[in-house]
């Protein structure tokens, strides 16, 4: 019967790219699968998403050879006394550690999900060249084009999909396309309304957009004009990933990071549908982050906190990526969940809104840096109103299908590079 169930749970994986462990909070997320559901004609090359992991044999040994050499260093270091702050991170981490174990023995035990892993593994790790699209033209940096004054003037160039009609010399179906679509490509709402991907050009870079989907492209001082002119159109989940202050991410010169105070004039209120949202917020480890989210961030967007989910990063053979207890590089960050009231509390829809779960542990391959693994459909269980509801990830850098993305790059892994053509 066991065997049976793991089955099925391998046969909704392969569909969907989540696979969730039997009797446990423990769920594995395959991102590069569970993005290609937003895409008809595209799939999300996995090795332009995971740059980091999947790497040719050679450039994994110098990895090897690199980190082995930053560790004895690290070891030579004397251990100095942890302060306060970092006494009761630690504490946390403590309290954490036998769920995160817990979980990753579940993987390591599957060993069916690892076969699958592995020939994953093997098709990417023999190529050292990402296998994206073949497109001429630089990468635009979004948000150096975003600060400059012709900033609203620039355009996007969207290819609609026309009906599709059979071939001249085949029975079969072939897409046409005619009708361009000419928008401002900042400050402005751009949508695929369509069920099919779109493909767009912006100063001759080449971007995908999923099916149904829409950006808004700004800095944070635009981001009210996304507040809806009714609480009915409203959102009912709101994912965030803010860029903390983070010195290693001002190091990698990555992506401009905000002083904590910023975050507090997300309008998260007036954002909220009518009848509530939830709310998920991506953090650090930092002990200091964590008390000014729930003494300060939670109560001025009037949240209530619900649970804390834990992502655990793994690697391909289903190891993690770096020691557990490294206390400044864990192999894990949190997701915060809280509950954001609307205005209208609707007793029916409450009473159908399942409880969150806490401690619950997600496992992935980690992508580029600071990407996100998709969560939302992990999330839709928990969120009030009608399914599947409207949902808005800010300070996203990417799309997916039924999502409005606002940020100052969310076209940025868009890019056509990241993605094959079918």
């Amino acid at each position: 019967m066991a065997d049976l169930q793991m089955k099925d749970e391998l046969s909704v994986f392969l569909e969907t790219g989540i696979y969730k462990f039997e009797d446990s909070n423990v769920v594995f997320i395959d991102p590069v699968r569970v993005l290609n559901r937003s895409y008809t004609r595209f799939r999300v090359s996995p090795s332009a998403y995971y740059p980091r992991f999947f790497k040719s044999q050679r450039a994994c040994q110098e990895s090897t050879v690199s980190s082995n050499s930053r560790k004895r260093k690290r070891n030579a270091k004397e251990p100095r006394p942890l302060n306060e702050s970092e006494r009761v991170a630690e504490h946390r981490h403590q309290e954490a550690k036998p769920l995160l174990l817990k979980a990753h023995e579940y993987l390591l035990k599957s060993t069916e999900l690892l076969e699958v892993l592995g020939k994953l593994s093997n098709d990417i790790g023999s190529s050292t060249q990402c296998k994206g699209l073949s497109v001429q033209g630089v990468e635009n940096s979004l948000i150096e084009l975003g600060r400059v004054w012709q900033a609203p003037l620039y355009e996007i160039t969207l290819t609609l999909p026309c009906h599709k009609k059979a071939n001249d010399n085949k029975d079969s179906l072939s897409m046409q396309y005619g009708e361009q679509m000419v928008l401002p490509a900042f400050n402005n709402v751009v949508a695929n309304e369509t069920e099919d991907d779109v493909e767009a050009e912006l100063l001759n870079s080449h971007y995908i957009l999923p099916r149904e989907s829409c950006f808004y492209m700004s800095d944070l001082g635009k981001i009210h004009n996304l507040i809806p002119d009714e609480g009915a159109c409203g959102f009912n989940l709101i994912v965030i990933d803010p860029p903390w202050e983070n010195a290693s991410a001002h190091q990698k010169s990555r992506y401009p990071t905000l002083p904590n105070r910023y975050f507090l004039s997300l309008p998260i209120k007036r954002l909220t549908h009518t009848e509530g949202a939830l709310v998920a917020l991506w953090v650090t480890n930092r002990q200091k982050l964590r008390v000014f989210v729930e003494e300060e961030l939670f109560p001025t967007w009037g949240v209530s906190y619900l649970a804390t989910f834990y992502w655990l990063k793994v690697k391909a053979d289903g190891s993690l990526i770096g020691d557990l207890d490294l206390f400044h590089h864990r192999p894990y960050e949190s997701l915060i969940l809280g509950y954001r009231h609307g205005k209208v509390m609707n007793s029916d829809n409450l009473s159908t809104i399942r409880p969150v779960k806490d401690n619950c542990v997600i496992l992935s391959i980690p992508g580029d840096y600071s990407r996100k693994p998709p969560i939302g459909g992990l999330l839709e269980e928990y969120f009030p109103g009608l399914k599947p509801g409207r949902r808005i990830e800010l300070f996203a850098r990417e799309m997916m299908a039924g999502w409005v993305a606002w940020g100052n790059e969310p076209l940025h892994f868009q890019d056509s590079r990241h993605f094959n053509q079918v």
